[in-house]
C-alpha cells in the first residue's frame, strides 16, 4: 500500500480555492497544516511506543496493531514531504526530526523482518537507514546540546550496523563502525555521560564480531561468508526419489526457535555468533535491493504479506525461490519461562504438515547424581538464564537489540547485566533454571527437528518418541581437542559445520589464508561431497524411515547432509580421537552413511589438494578399523 498522506483540505481544494486560502486565510490554512502534522506525529509516537508492549510471540496478536502503526507513519512521511517548506517556517521542523521519522520507519521494517523472517524487509530497513546517512539528517544533532539526541544518533548507528551485518554489506558496515567511534568520542567529550563505558563496550563487541566473521582470507583479503541458502547449495533429490517419497508423509519446517545461551560466546546486540550463523542458514539469499530512498520516497506497507496469508509451499514443485522463509524466534539468553512460552506459541501456530525446528546453543548442565535412572531429568540438560522467571517478555533489551528494536530504552549493557551464571541451589537435586530432555516431551506431539549444540548434548540422546510423531535430533560432540579450546568463545564448531561446512573444514585444518583458486576448488569439492551424501540417504537400506519425513525440506535436507559431512571429517581427523569428539543423532544414522568409504576418499582427496593431508588418517576407514575403534 502506497502512502497517501495528503490532508483533507488538499483533497477537496481546487487551485483557485487554494489561492484564496493562501491570500485570505493563509494563517488559518498554515495553522491547520501544522496541527495536522502535530497530530500525526503524536499519534505515530503513541502507536510506536505501544508496539513494545505487545507479546513477542504468536502471529495474530501483533499484526493489526502493527498495520495501524505503519499506516500512520506512511501518512506522516508523505505529509512532511508535501509540506516541508511550510513546516520549516511555521513548525521549525528540523532535519534531525525528519531523520527520527525515517529511523522509526527503518525500525518498523526491521521489526517486520524479525516477526516474519522475510529478508526483503531488511533491504527496506537498510534503504531508510541509508537515506538518513546520505541526507545527513543527524549531522547537526551535536549542536543541539541535548544528550538524549546524541543517544538517538548512536542508537541509529548501532541499528544500521546490525542491518548491514545481516545483509553482508561489509564495506558500509566498517565505515559505520568508524563513524560510530567518532560519534561516541564526541558524545563523551561533550557530556561526560554515565553510559560512556557501555557505549565503548558496544563498539568493542561489534568490532570483535566483524573480525570473527571475517577471519578467512582469500588472496590475503578477508572475505565475508554468506550462510544463507542459494539454489546452488541445495542438494537436489536424486532422480527417481519422487516415487520413493510418494508413499511417505512429507513435512516442511514452518516454525523455528533459535536459542543462544552460551555464557562467554562473542555476541553483538543480543545475537551470539552461533545464533547469527544459524538464523541465516534457515533463510534464502535475499535479492539485492536497488532502491534508493530520498526525501521524495514513498513508503510501502508490508502488512498485506503477513505470515497467515502466505501460500502453502508446494512440496512437489521443488521451486525453492518461491518458498517463504520459515518463521523464527531469536532468544538471546532467555530464562526457562521465556523458552517455554515461545516454544508453546510456535507449537500452537504450527500448520498441518509443519515441522518445529528447535535449535539450542548453550553451556551444558550435569546433575552429577550418583544414580542416573530417569533419562528425562537425571542426566542434566543445558543451562538457561537464571534471572527471575516471573515474566515472559524480556524487559532488559538493549538499545541495539535485534530481537526487540522497538523495546524500552535502556543502557547498552542492560542485555548483559542479567546474565549471571546458573548455579545449583544448595540442597537441591536439580537446577530449576535449566532445560532438560523431559521439558521437551510435550512438544513431541507434533513433528520436531531438534539441534543441540552443547558440551552436554548427550543428555538428549535417548529421548523417547512418546507420540509416534516424526522426531529427529542432531547433537554436537561433547569434547573438543585441546588445540581448539582457545576458539570456543568464537563460535561452536558443530554449528559452523551445519551452517558453513567450507569454513568449518578450513578451520579444523588451520587454513585461514587461501588463494582464490584453492577457495573455488574447496567450495566445488565440498558441494560435491554434500550432494553425494544426499544420494546415499536415499540409496541406503538401513536409514531409519523417520528421516525421510524431513528429507523433502531443503533446509533440513542440507542440515542432515552437513551433519554426515561433519561426522566424516572429524572421524578422519587425527586430532579428534574417541566417540565424545563426534556428533550423534537420534535416530542413529547407519554406518553406510557415517563411515562411507567413498565419502572418506573424497574428503582425503580434498585434504591433499589443500596440502593438509597429514592432518588426516592414512586412508578410508575399513570394517577392521571400525571394529578396533569400538573395542
Amino acid at each position: 500500500m502506497t502512502a497517501t498522506g495528503v490532508s483533507s483540505i488538499e483533497k477537496t481544494a481546487t487551485p483557485a480555492d487554494q489561492q484564496r486560502l493562501n491570500e485570505g486565510n493563509g494563517d488559518d490554512y498554515e495553522d491547520k497544516i501544522v496541527q495536522e502534522f502535530s497530530h500525526l506525529l503524536e499519534k505515530s509516537k503513541q502507536l510506536f511506543n505501544g508496539l513494545r508492549d505487545l507479546p513477542q510471540y504468536g502471529h495474530k496478536q501483533w499484526q493489526p496493531y502493527f498495520g495501524r502503526t505503519f499506516d500512520v507513519y506512511t501518512k506522516l512521511w508523505k505529509f512532511q514531504q508535501q509540506h516541508r517548506v511550510l513546516l520549516d517556517k511555521k513548525y521549525n521542523l528540523k532535519r534531525w526530526q525528519i531523520g527520527e521519522i525515517a529511523s522509526k520507519i527503518g525500525q518498523l521494517y526491521y521489526h517486520f523482518y524479525i516477526r516474519t523472517s522475510e529478508t526483503n524487509y531488511l533491504n527496506e530497513a537498510c534503504a531508510f537507514y541509508s537515506a538518513i546517512r546520505t541526507r545527513a539528517y543527524y549531522s547537526k544533532v551535536n549542536r543541539e546540546e541535548k544528550p538524549d539526541l546524541m543517544v538517538k544518533k548512536l542508537r541509529y548507528y548501532a541499528r544500521f550496523i546490525v542491518v548491514c551485518l545481516l545483509l553482508k554489506k561489509t564495506k558500509i558496515m566498517r565505515e559505520l563502525v568508524c563513524e560510530l567511534n567518532r560519534q561516541i568520542d564526541e558524545y563523551v567529550k561533550a557530556y561526560d555521560p554515565d553510559d560512556s563505558l557501555e557505549w565503548q563496550l558496544v563498539l568493542n563487541e561489534i568490532s570483535t564480531f566483524i573480525d570473527v566473521d571475517n577471519q578467512l582470507n582469500i588472496d590475503h583479503i578477508p572475505i565475508t561468508l554468506s550462510y544463507r541458502l542459494t539454489n546452488s547449495l541445495i542438494p537436489p533429490l536424486p532422480i527417481g526419489s519422487e516415487k520413493f517419497l510418494s508413499n511417505i508423509q512429507l513435512y516442511t519446517v514452518e516454525e523455528i526457535l533459535i536459542i543462544g545461551n552460551y555464557q562467554d560466546q562473542i555476541k553483538f546486540s543480543e545475537l551470539t555468533i552461533d545464533m547469527y550463523r544459524m538464523l541465516q542458514a534457515v533463510e534464502k539469499q535475499p535479492i539485492e535491493s536497488t532502491s534508493i530512498y530520498d526525501e521524495k520516497t514513498t513508503v510501502q506497507s508490508p502488512t498485506s504479506t503477513n505470515h497467515q496469508q502466505r501460500d502453502i509451499y508446494n512440496l512437489s514443485d521443488g521451486d525453492f525461490q518461491h518458498r517463504p522463509n520459515p518463521h523464527k524466534y531469536l532468544l538471546y539468553k532467555p530464562n526457562f519461562s521465556q523458552i517455554y512460552a515461545f516454544t508453546a506459541s510456535a507449537f500452537k501456530e504450527l500448520p498441518n504438515h509443519g515441522i518445529l525446528l528447535l535449535y539450542i546453543s548453550a553451556d551444558g548442565y550435569d546433575t552429577h547424581l550418583k544414580s542416573k535412572i530417569e533419562q528425562s531429568y537425571d542426566f542434566g540438560g543445558v543451562k538457561t538464564n537464571n534471572r527471575r522467571d516471573d515474566t515472559i517478555e524480556n524487559s532488559n533489551s538493549s538499545p541495539t537489540s535485534t530481537t526487540n528494536t522497538l523495546g524500552k530504552k535502556s543502557s547498552p549493557s542492560s542485555a548483559t547485566a542479567a546474565t549471571t551464571t546458573t548455579t545449583t541451589t544448595i540442597g537441591s537435586i536439580k537446577d530449576i533454571h535449566n532445560i532438560f530432555p523431559g521439558d521437551l516431551y510435550p512438544f513431541l506431539r507434533k513433528p520436531l527437528f531438534l539441534i543441540i549444540d552443547s558440551n552436554n548434548s548427550i543428555a538428549f540422546q535417548n529421548m523417547p518418541n512418546l507420540f509416534g510423531q516424526p522426531f529427529v535430533s542432531l547433537l554436537s560432540p561433547i569434547k573438543l581437542p585441546t588445540v581448539f579450546h582457545d576458539y570456543q568463545n568464537k563460535g561452536s564448531l558443530f554449528t559452523l559445520f551445519l551452517t558453513s561446512p567450507i569454513f568449518a573444514f578450513c578451520f579444523v585444518c588451520h587454513l585461514n589464508d587461501l588463494t582464490n583458486e584453492q577457495w573455488n576448488l574447496c567450495q566445488e569439492h565440498i558441494n560435491k561431497i554434500i550432494f553425494e551424501i544426499t544420494k546415499l540417504f536415499l540409496k541406503s537400506k538401513l536409514v531409519d524411515s523417520t528421516i525421510y519425513h524431513f528429507f523433502v525440506d531443503e533446509f533440513l535436507r542440507l542440515f542432515l547432509s552437513r551433519f554426515v559431512f561433519c561426522y566424516a571429517v572429524l572421524r578422519l581427523h587425527r586430532a579428534f580421537k574417541g566417540s565424545g569428539f563426534y556428533p550423534s543423532s537420534q535416530p542413529q544414522l547407519s554406518n553406510d552413511l557415517l563411515e562411507n568409504v567413498q565419502i572418506h576418499k573424497m574428503i582425503l582427496e580434498l585434504s591433499a589438494l589443500l596440502n593438509v593431508r597429514q592432518l588426516f588418517l592414512e586412508g578410508p576407514l575399513t570394517t577392521a578399523d571400525l571394529i578396533s575403534s569400538n573395542q
